[in-house]
């Protein structure tokens, strides 16, 4: 039956030209880690510390969007919650963390 099969050879081994298999790994495994960081971690980095500016700067008054998508008035805060006006006779209580966005002075009004 083997004649059906050629026979497999093993190459000859690289000669002093070729580049070392533990070198090209370790180049593969720093470009990895290259493009992890530029794509990932670092705009990450960058959205999270921008979000950090947001809820540190809000002020009563400040209009907002949360991630639910309501849009209120800040009427109270403090640390770790936020109180927003909705409507006239509505006010809801949020974790800080959930507003999404500061919107320009008067949207409310002109929605």
């Amino acid at each position: 039956m083997s004649f059906f099969i050629s026979p497999a050879y093993a190459e000859a081994a690289a000669g002093p030209g070729g580049m070392d298999p533990s070198m090209f790994n370790l180049i593969f495994l720093v470009g990895f880690g290259l493009i992890f960081y530029m794509f990932m971690w670092r705009p990450q980095a960058k959205r999270a510390k921008e979000h950090k500016a947001l809820l540190g700067g809000l002020t009563k008054g400040d209009e907002v969007i949360t991630a639910g998508g309501l849009i209120g008035k800040v009427v109270r805060l403090n640390d770790d919650y936020i109180v927003l006006s909705v409507n006239d006779t509505t006010e809801l209580t949020f974790q800080k963390t959930h507003v999404s966005a500061a919107l320009p002075k008067g949207t409310i009004k002109e929605i």
